[in-house]
């Protein structure tokens, strides 16, 4: 498999995909790639609006997207697609639709088979076994949790160590306490903005500036950098 999960789409005073993207330019390749991309997390603005936005930076590094609300058949736009690319915006709304159009496991068999993936917050949650690690409301019934499963683990996006002046919540690090307290064989990463998940083949890396917090129940959290090897996460 071909992954790239990005933790965030937009760093602060950056444009749109600004940061990632010569890491997907990278990782699509030189040779120009249509990729499908499954708007379905947005919610507050159209899927029209979505494919633009993301097309324009698309645009900039020789690649471009086309929307799978376009297409007559989305389970045939899937076995047709060239590279799959799911972008962020509310967990639950998109694995709703995307199971609501019969899409999920076709989209894991297409990875599976090599075609390249990209996601970023939600889509990068979307590839781990379940949506349960997600910061989203769960403004919609998603009729389960279970997601396309491309990686054992579980993603938390947007991972934070701060804990807000005057908050009175739990932080980030204890929600992931809990999820692993009721899931103990299976790790979390805790991702931090401005950085992403990279896997070829079996070598799966980190890419970015901030190390990834990795949680497993029993253990002390691990802080890991783009020095160290990821791949025992898919064991």
């Amino acid at each position: 498999m071909r992954l790239l999960l990005i933790s965030n789409s937009t760093n602060p005073g950056e444009p749109y995909l600004g940061y990632p993207k010569n890491n997907i330019k990278e990782f699509l390749g030189t040779k120009p790639v249509k990729a499908l991309f499954i708007p379905y997390a947005a919610v507050t603005f159209s899927y029209d609006e979505y494919e633009a936005k993301v097309n324009n930076r698309f645009r900039e590094i020789g690649h471009s997207v086309a929307s799978i609300h376009h297409f007559s058949d989305p389970q045939e736009a899937v076995k047709q697609a060239e590279a799959i690319i799911v972008g962020g915006g509310n967990t639950w709304k998109l694995v709703l639709t995307m199971r609501d159009n019969g899409i999920i496991d076709l989209i894991q068999s297409k990875a599976k088979s090599g075609t390249p993936y990209i996601g970023w917050s939600a889509g990068s949650n979307v590839a781990c076994p379940t949506l349960r690690t997600t910061n989203d409301m769960p403004i919609i019934d998603p009729k389960g949790f279970d997601v396309i499963n491309l990686v054992p683990f579980q993603i938390n996006p947007h991972y934070l160590d701060v804990h807000p002046q005057g908050h009175g919540g739990e932080t980030r690090e204890d929600r992931i306490n809990e999820f692993i307290t009721e899931n103990q064989d299976i790790f979390v990463v805790g991702l931090r903005e401005g950085s992403m998940l990279n896997l070829e083949g079996d070598t799966l890396k980190l890419i970015g500036k901030k190390s990834a917090r990795i949680f497993k129940y029993g253990e002390e959290p691990k802080e890991l950098s783009a020095n160290d090897d990821f791949s025992f996460l898919m064991k």
